[in-house]
């Protein structure tokens, strides 16, 4: 058998150690390599060969698909080859890197190791001409000793990295399928008598304040940590002594030095000390709640290379929405990410490179998993995870790796985990009887489901008595995800039940000319489509309206209304409110007319207080208090005044204004009737025109373009599809009657869709006012109407140039009935195509809620002005739904020459069904007998009419 098709972990490497710097000399290889792809194995000339002039040249580390070479794939699920383990295809892209370097005038010589960080899937490597050996398992180092054969010029490093290997059957996780050499590749002198690898081992006791340390490593091996006053301590020796704690939220790292008369190596040591006690997940004696993420690695123009720049930004997005945790899906991340988990504060699930779930739709027969001829693999992946991150404070739990089933392969990793490693509990979500794992983890699991886990009705008693993760849930995919409040009530009321990690925190669209590509962009025969574009952020790194309103949700310091005031919870793990200031703003009507700063004593981790509201003003029309709580002084990851929660209290209402006269009769006008300020078409009721712009309806709309959690991929049927079958997207008006009698317009309809039998009643009912129109609309259901709706309400077009929204109701942002959280009541405007979300699959996006008033104006001011009663939602863009449903990109929608608004009494929720559970009960659109009213008045050089 080949070394490709070998099931085995390699060979030549020496055995994995902790990721770590030193001042020993170091050479990174990064940068311009030769590079030559082949077809096959077969195609693929001698790697070796003297002249290279004639390869392309490839940066290193890269994925050569991203270069122009081959194309990527997506899949999620299916491999993208037969399933013969351990045989992959003959056809299988072979690409030869080369790279020439010279060594430093003062290298040293002696022992030096060779370091790949990660190469995808299988490399095979020479060194000077000489094999040093083969690596697979793509997501982990491996290292090889060099020393004898380095010379000071013209070493000539080469590796064959093959596209598809045996590795490749542990290797599905969800991503694109990208190939080469794609992390760092670093020489790095060995000097004798140096410190081969080293475990520091910090332990915390909460209750005396001391922490514990010792640090396995080599002999002669001093510590030095000049904060807390050790020099020269013999490594080996246990110490206790006082010290500050390492948490997420307190990160306090202690730097200091272990050295040898060779070799000094930096070491930052926190101090934290892992638990299960009372079937919950612990650390230093204190009750964790898991507000975490999913993260893969990815970028949108160099896939899994992750720059340091960017695995930054990824941190510090992270803590400014409030996350807290991280679990590594489905593989240990650049070591780098760890380090500044530990720096900035990140509990992490740090996960093996392992996921057969290829196996899945086969029975899972030969599953990898159960069978003997890769344990070897398996155990050595784990082995180099808990090596080369064993280091990192940030990591708490170990997990085997991603839905691979189960088998002995992995009972065999979490014993070795619990024997190497017993510091740390073991995760894995594919046990789900808990017989070889430490918490209790799901995907997916409805609230329901959740409840009774909380409840600890558990049929499995060895399940009822861990604590309980959801290591994925509410699926990131296209506008949602919905239905986050619901799960952090239950992780707050049960102390069993300790968070979850949101799937997941970056959609994986690649970047083309004009909008981000997705699986069957690159002509994949086999492929999952979009599902690969699931994340909080888009490909850019912008925060969708997801992730700011999981932030709003998660937040550590939430403010609300108490029986006596203004109600201050602290919902952090360990620190108090200490660092947080708290200021108010009092907006009548969305105008700020009075601010000051809030006395809010200090709060402790789950405490709370109640404070009396502040001297307020009194407004003269519906006013609304927001307190919001900020960093009182910047951190690491934020600057002063990063708000940090912050709650809305209603103060007084709208006041009651009496219905203004009704201005009619209706005048009929060459084939027009008038009404007020409104021109009406004389057969169909249709509304025309308004002051004297031209308008097309409103009228009754039940659609919306649907979205990535409409069309679902849970069992059963998806909403979309049953929206779909009723013909919901291709409805139908008949007018029925229009009288015109009098001082009121009222138009008769039935909307329904051809080929079915059941519709619904529309009324339309026009009175005029000086100023404008109301209008009331009665809807009906007729016969057997579907379970749900996507919408109810109003579509009209306007002209294309009323291109700017003022309103007065929910925002800034998009909100839904199950993603409203985010949304606080004021007074915004953006522009028309500002108001879009442009999610890499188009779908519907950009409603406004709560909406009290809104404004569509042009460059002159005139415009249209709508009014609640008392509030609607409305969307406004400058294409149709029906464009918007058509659309798969971006770039696809085009503007056209009118303005189309949405003006709601109601949507369905969105839910999670993408990948999880569907629409909530309290937010789905069932149908019934519906009235709502709204107004309509021309504007007049931006002032109402």
């Amino acid at each position: 058998m080949s070394y490709v098709e070998d099931p085995g972990p390699g060979h030549g490497s020496v055995p994995p150690r902790a990721s770590f710097t030193s001042d020993a000399p170091s050479l990174s290889l990064n940068g311009t390599w030769r590079f030559r792809l082949s077809p096959s194995i077969a195609a693929a000339p001698d790697p070796l060969e003297a002249d290279d002039s004639g390869w392309d040249e490839l940066p290193v580390p890269s994925l050569w698909q991203l270069h122009g070479h081959g194309a990527p794939a997506y899949t999620n699920v299916h491999y993208p080859f037969p399933v013969d383990p351990p045989h992959v295809p003959s056809d299988n892209p072979t690409g030869d890197h080369r790279r020439h370097f010279d060594l430093p005038d003062d290298w040293p010589s002696g022992p030096a190791v060779l370091r790949f960080d990660g190469i995808d899937s299988c490399g095979r490597i020479w060194l000077n001409g000489t094999e040093l050996g083969v690596t697979k398992g793509s997501r982990l180092p491996s290292e090889f000793e060099v020393g004898p054969l380095l010379r000071p010029r013209d070493n000539v490093l080469v590796v064959r990295v093959h596209q598809w290997s045996a590795g490749s059957y542990l290797e599905d996780q969800d991503m694109w399928w990208l190939s080469g050499i794609f992390r760092s590749v670093t020489l790095l002198s060995r000097p004798a008598g140096g410190i081969g690898d080293y475990w520091v081992r910090a332990d915390y006791d909460h209750v005396s304040g001391l922490g514990t340390l010792r640090v396995e490593t080599g002999p002669d091996v001093v510590l030095d940590i000049p904060s807390l006053g050790i020099a020269g301590h013999p490594a080996g020796d246990p110490l206790e002594l006082p010290v500050e704690p390492w948490t997420a939220e307190t990160p306090r790292l202690y730097e200091g030095t272990l050295s040898t008369a060779a070799e000094r190596v930096p070491v930052r040591i926190g101090f934290r000390t892992v638990s299960i006690e009372d079937g919950q997940l612990k650390v230093n004696g204190q009750r964790l709640l898991l507000r975490g993420v999913n993260r893969h690695e990815h970028d949108p123009r160099t896939g899994r290379v992750v720059s340091p720049e960017t695995a930054l930004a990824d941190v510090l997005l992270m803590k400014r929405h409030h996350v807290n945790a991280v679990r590594t899906s489905h593989y240990p991340p650049d070591p780098a990410f760890l380090e500044l988990c530990d720096e900035y504060g990140l509990w992490v699930i740090d996960e093996c490179d392992l996921e057969t779930h290829g196996f899945g739709p086969l029975g899972w027969e030969r599953n990898p998993s159960g069978e003997p001829m890769w344990t070897d693999a398996y155990l050595d992946r784990m082995r180099r995870t808990v090596e080369r991150d064993k280091n990192r404070p940030s990591v708490i739990l170990w997990s085997l790796g991603n839905e691979s089933h189960t088998g002995d392969n992995l009972a065999r990793m979490a014993d070795w985990v619990r024997h190497r490693d017993p510091t740390r509990p073991v995760h894995y979500e594919g046990d789900h009887d808990c017989s070889y794992v430490d918490v209790h983890s799901r995907m997916y699991a409805t609230p329901d489901e959740v409840d009774r886990i909380g409840r600890r009705e558990d049929d499995n008693e060895r399940r009822r008595d861990l604590p309980f993760l959801l290591c994925e849930y509410a699926h990131a995919m296209g506008n949602g995800p919905g239905g986050l409040l619901e799960y952090r009530e239950l992780f707050e009321r049960y102390p069993n039940c300790q968070g979850g990690f949101v799937w997941e925190w970056i959609d994986h669209g690649l970047a083309v000319p004009g909008h981000f590509a997705y699986g069957g962009d690159f002509g994949e025969p086999l492929h999952d489509g979009n599902f690969v574009i699931d994340g909080l952020l888009f490909p850019d790194r912008t925060p969708s309206p997801g992730l700011t309103e999981f932030a709003k949700i998660i937040e550590p310091v939430r403010i609300d209304a108490g029986p006596a005031g203004i109600r201050v919870s602290n919902h952090y793990d360990f620190v108090s409110t200490e660092h947080v200031t708290f200021s108010w703003v009092l907006e009548d009507e969305g105008i700020a007319v009075a601010q000051g700063v809030l006395d809010v004593p200090v709060v402790h981790s789950g405490q709370s207080v109640t404070v009396p509201l502040p001297p307020l003003p009194p407004c003269a029309g519906e006013s609304w208090l927001t307190v919001s709580a900020s960093l009182a002084s910047a951190t690491a990851w934020a600057p002063a005044g990063h708000v940090v929660g912050w709650g809305q209290l209603p103060v007084s209402p709208a006041p009651a204004r009496p219905a203004p006269p009704v201005r009619g009769p209706v005048f009929r006008t060459a084939g027009q009737l008038v009404l007020g300020t409104g021109e009406f078409d004389a057969a169909t009721g249709a509304l025309t025109a308004l002051g004297g712009h031209p308008v097309d309806g409103p009228r009754l709309d039940v659609w919306r373009a649907t979205t990535d959690n409409d069309r679902g991929s849970s069992p059963g049927p998806a909403e979309a599809s049953r929206w779909f079958e009723a013909g919901l997207h291709r409805m139908q008006h008949r007018v029925i009657a229009v009288d015109a009698d009098g001082d009121e317009l009222v138009v008769r309809t039935r909307v329904a869709p051809p080929a079915r039998a059941f519709g619904l009643f529309a009324d339309y009912t026009w009175t005029a006012f000086d100023g404008g129109l109301r209008l009331r609309v009665d809807v009906t259901p007729d016969g057997p109407v579907p379970d749900t709706l996507p919408r109810l309400g109003l579509a009209m077009a306007v002209p294309g140039t009323f291109g700017s929204a003022e309103w007065f109701g929910g925002g800034p942002g998009e909100a839904y009935p199950d993603s409203r959280q985010a949304a606080r009541i004021g007074r915004f405007s953006s522009s028309v195509d500002g108001l879009q979300t442009p999610y890499v699959f188009p779908q519907e996006n950009g409603n406004r809620t709560a909406v009290r008033w809104a404004r569509f104006t042009g460059p002159d001011g005139t415009g249209l002005r709508v009014d609640g009663d008392p509030t609607f939602d409305f969307t406004a863009r400058r294409w149709t739904s029906a464009a918007l449903e058509a659309a798969r990109h971006t770039d696809e929608l085009e503007s056209g020459s009118l303005v189309h608004l949405t003006l709601d009494v109601a949507q369905h929720g969105l839910g999670t069904a993408a990948c999880g559970p569907g629409v909530l009960a309290p937010y789905r659109l069932v149908p019934g007998k519906t009235s709502f009213a709204l107004t309509l008045r021309p504007v007049a050089g931006g002032v109402a009419n």
